[in-house]
């Protein structure tokens, strides 16, 4: 199998005119050379100027910003990256900062519920229950042999926004999207996948447009058979790939993990990218309120496979600080839509379960009202230090919770992490005004600055996006045969010491966004070395290593061609 580094060279192809041009990984535009266009049959069909693609970035970079929604930028760019990939590449990387809420959360939110609407051109793989016996045969196809990563979707809980049925794919898209903007990530080596098991969705399924299978869901045996069919013909077909589950319902996302994990290389990023940023941007946090994580006292609105994720990660992390179990277990309160978490309460996740709190430990709790034990009454009686929201409700986290939080804890850290932007706990104008400035702030999905006092500062956007690409490239280039949860801790603390807060604690609590490359290859780094410790990785020098990622690290240029003698498919 090539590799990125084999295709910096000058690339070879049979394909002539119209077949080349409509090649998306191949088209140049008007980028093509007069010899390119001698060769390659393009006379006449291109503009007789031969440009670049500095020039092409920034003609496309105008058009962009002259759209009056975001959706419209979003819809653009689709369009883009299935006309001309290198192109779209590079824009996006042009200017990260402004690209990745548009190809990303929070706008691939509503690119997701109008999918439909704007479907123009394959990308990517829907695989359909009634299709379930053809899956191998679709997956046969030759252009798929480079494929190393594989986003896949149900498509039944995407961000906050529920069931979107077929229309899970722009979030499969999206962050294979992010694996190549971010980390290098070839994208001849991605494949976003969308497994179409029906929608219970009634707007979707009533809209005369909705491309997906007009069903409702299948579930229990038949769905897990479903899953069971897919998941050995992609053990099969690539038997060295990365299968990263996106976006399933938590009723599934945890026990999907937990049966697939041991047999091929597999994460669940809501579960385990969620826990790592949360965990990066807590130990950030550490920097500034001076308050170490073992003294942490954390709240956890929403306990899905989000939220046990994350409290997860954070107890292993305060156990290697020297906690033993049963004392860093009391330092949790997760709450979901029936309140917290109490031993004796029925249908408990096994995720769920490490985290129930002993009855006799809440004796003497002063309630707002008799029954479950809400939000404000966590935060009245075990005061906590850290806030953290993936409940996807926005507003969640009140005026009356965040002001009760402040009056106990001098700097309260405050993560609403649910996406997008419209299901945010609370906004980050709210948690400075109710805090008074004092709040340590993270968001899911990027915000405006903030004013406070005069001073303008900007948002922490605690996104996935600053771990899992580099876990990828790590992954690859190491050749891991599993993930564990210690490389994600890995991941997570590597985060932590590129914070800003580690030489200037008035600084944010993440890297910017426009360093997300740079945040990718250490990652990738301390993710492959954590690989080897784990005996899940074959060892090597840490130089090989090094030289294995970046190898692997793909820039969107334009490559020389070559037209190839024989007729075999490029």
């Amino acid at each position: 199998m090539k590799t990125p580094q084999d295709l910096t060279q000058s690339i070879e192809t049979n394909l002539t005119g119209l077949d080349l041009i409509n090649k998306p990984m191949l088209n140049k535009g008007t980028a093509f050379t007069e010899s390119e266009r001698d060769a390659f049959q393009l006379h006449g069909l291109l503009p007789p100027n031969v440009g670049t693609l500095e020039e092409q970035v920034e003609r496309r970079w105008r058009v962009l910003l002259a759209f009056g929604t975001d959706f419209e930028r979003y819809a653009f760019l689709r369009d883009l990256q299935d006309s001309n990939e290198t192109l779209f590449y590079a824009l996006v990387c042009h200017d990260l900062e402004k690209t990745l809420p548009l190809v990303y959360t929070p706008t691939v939110g509503e690119g997701c519920e109008r999918f439909s609407e704007i479907w123009r051109k394959p990308r990517g793989l829907f695989i359909s229950y009634p299709n379930r016996h053809r899956i191998r045969e679709i997956l046969a196809a030759t252009r798929l042999d480079r494929v190393r990563i594989i986003v896949v979707s149900d498509g039944e809980r995407i961000l906050g926004l529920g069931d979107q049925g077929a229309g899970g794919m722009g979030i499969s898209i999206g962050k294979l999207s992010l694996y190549t903007a971010c980390a290098g990530i070839h994208p001849d080596e991605t494949l976003p996948v969308l497994l179409d098991v029906g929608t219970d969705n009634r707007d979707r399924l009533n809209d005369p447009l909705y491309v997906g299978w007009r069903h409702e869901r299948v579930r229990g045996a038949e769905y897990d058979a479903f899953i069971e069919e897919f998941v050995s013909a992609v053990e099969e077909r690539w038997p060295d790939v990365l299968l990263h589950w996106e976006d399933f319902a938590g009723a599934n996302a945890a026990r999907l993990l937990d049966r697939y994990r041991d047999r091929l290389c597999t994460f669940n990023d809501d579960i385990q990218g969620t826990a790592a940023i949360a965990a990066s941007s807590l130990l950030a946090a550490v920097n500034v309120t001076g308050v170490p994580l073992t003294e942490q006292r954390i709240a956890v609105l929403g306990a899905g496979s989000a939220g046990c994720g994350i409290a997860s990660l954070l107890l292993e992390a305060m156990m290697d600080g020297g906690l033993s179990e049963t004392e860093a277990r009391r330092c949790f309160f997760l709450i979901d839509r029936y309140g917290l978490l109490v031993d004796g309460m029925e249908n408990i996740t096994p995720g769920q379960r490490p985290f129930l709190q002993r009855p006799a430990d809440l004796e003497g709790w002063s309630l707002e009202a008799p029954g479950a034990i809400g939000l404000i009454d966590v935060v009245r009686n075990a005061l906590p230090t850290v806030l953290i929201g993936v409940s996807g409700q926005a507003g969640a986290f009140t005026e009356s919770v965040v002001r009760t939080m402040a009056q106990s804890v001098e700097r309260p850290v405050i993560f609403p992490l649910s996406n997008p932007t419209s299901r945010s706990e609370a906004t980050p104008e709210q948690l400075v005004a109710w805090t008074d400035g004092r709040a340590l702030i993270g968001t899911g999905s990027p915000f405006p600055p903030v004013t406070w006092e005069g001073k303008i500062a900007k948002v922490n956007q605690t996104n996935n996006s600053y771990i899992f690409p580099g876990v990828g490239l790590g992954v690859l280039a190491a050749g891991a045969r599993r993930i564990t949860d210690t490389m994600f801790m890995a991941a997570g603390k590597r985060v932590a010491e590129l914070s800003p807060t580690v030489i200037d604690k008035d600084g944010l609590l993440l890297p910017p966004v426009t360093e997300l490359r740079t945040v990718a290859i250490a990652v990738a780094k301390a993710v492959a070395r954590q690989a080897q410790a784990d005996g899940v990785a074959d060892p090597c020098d840490a130089a090989t290593l090094d030289a294995r990622i970046a190898a692997r690290v793909w820039e969107a240029k334009y490559r020389p061609y070559r037209l190839r003698s024989r007729a075999v498919e490029s």
